[in-house]
């Protein structure tokens, strides 16, 4: 979603690599997480978050927003994540808020569906990676499946009444979330609720256990998998869940195959397709836990802090600009929560859809 009367202006710059003010934010409000994933460090992070008053006045100073984003760690281990929401919203005034959770703290997380101002409407993404020990193994602690179940059932059939969208997010770590793909799939289902596949990649800086960490591609097409997988195994999973977006609404449908087709093309083809201009550093800025604001998730080098100096100072600083030469020079990653805004901003989600569209119709439509 978007303030559409000032996207093309955003697309125009940036298809031409040219600064502009932030449209989406991603804040990771902290690193403390109650999981021990096998594919994450955050948990072992220091965390130093910023404090109410001060994520106040850094909220005063940024622009009106389309989207916002909290994430973690764990964002529902912060008390005062309430109020987080309520300054997201006074002040950023976005279209659309999504939070990503483990789901472990049910009676937290259905408090603040319930609480909220719901004016502003919520994406709630519960990260499930199997079922029943599946996700406890992946999640590194007891009862992780229990708890996360919980509050999705909590929470699915009350979506219309409290302004929610529900979803699941399952990461791929090896070749048993393969199966597990399929039976969380099916335990979903009866609960009105989709699971949304990603697959891990090796190396996220944003969770490197390094203060400044550099994970970016060295090519175009570069894909890094956590797991190892077949490309017989991954071509069969991918035709399944491309089956399985035909029951998705067309934006939504949309955008999931733009992130399939990605991820397909590079581990199975080892090519590059599609591959947008990155739109990090410019309409998508992320702040990390303690005000840094990195390049991306894959370059934890500071473009400034926002505990310590203003948002004009950081977005129109020396180090700010350093770290937009390295954006316009990386080849391209294939990390959802980059790409897809990569992909919204440039208009490169639009045009994949029309191919895609032209490419079903029978060969008589396609020559009118």
């Amino acid at each position: 979603m978007m303030h559409y009367l000032s996207w093309p202006r955003t697309l125009l710059r940036a298809n031409r690599k040219q600064l502009d003010r932030p449209r989406l934010l991603t804040y990771i409000v902290t690193f403390t997480c109650n999981a021990r994933c096998v594919m994450c460090d955050s948990w072992r992070k220091p965390s130093h978050d910023l404090r109410i008053d001060e994520i106040e006045r850094i909220f005063t100073e940024l622009p009106r927003l389309d989207a916002v984003r909290l994430s973690g760690g764990e964002p529902f281990v912060r008390k005062d994540l309430p109020e987080i929401v309520r300054l997201v919203q006074r002040q950023l005034q976005p279209l659309v808020l999504h939070i990503t959770s483990n789901g472990f703290l049910t009676d937290r997380i259905v408090a603040l569906c319930e609480e909220r101002d719901r004016s502003l409407p919520l994406h709630l993404l519960i990260s499930i990676d199997g079922v029943g020990d599946k996700h406890d193994q992946v999640r590194g602690i007891a009862h992780a499946w229990d708890r996360a179940i919980e509050t999705v059932r909590a929470l699915a059939p009350r979506q219309k009444e409290l302004r929610l969208k529900l979803a699941v997010n399952q990461t791929l770590v090896d070749r048993e979330g393969i199966d597990h793909y399929r039976k969380l799939r099916d335990v979903l289902a009866p609960l009105g609720v989709k699971n949304h596949l990603v697959v891990a990649y090796d190396d996220s800086a944003t969770y490197n256990l390094a203060a400044k960490h550099c994970a970016g591609p060295r090519y175009p097409g570069e894909f890094r998998a956590f797991g190892n997988f077949s490309v017989t195994e991954l071509q069969a999973l991918f035709d399944e869940v491309e089956r399985d977006l035909d029951g998705y609404a067309l934006p939504e449908r949309a955008a999931k195959r733009y992130y399939l087709d990605g991820v397909r093309s590079r581990l199975i083809a080892q090519q590059p397709s599609p591959n947008p201009t990155c739109v990090a550093l410019s309409a998508h800025m992320r702040i990390l836990p303690d005000g840094t604001v990195p390049s991306c998730q894959f370059n934890t080098a500071p473009a400034g802090n926002l505990r310590t100096d203003s948002f004009q100072a950081v977005w129109r600083g020396a180090q700010a600009e350093e770290q937009r030469r390295w954006v316009r020079a990386c080849p391209g990653c294939w990390a959802e929560c980059e790409v897809l805004p990569n992909a919204i901003y440039t208009g490169d989600l639009v045009r994949h859809a029309a191919q895609r569209a032209l490419r079903r119709l029978p060969l008589w439509q396609e020559r009118r």
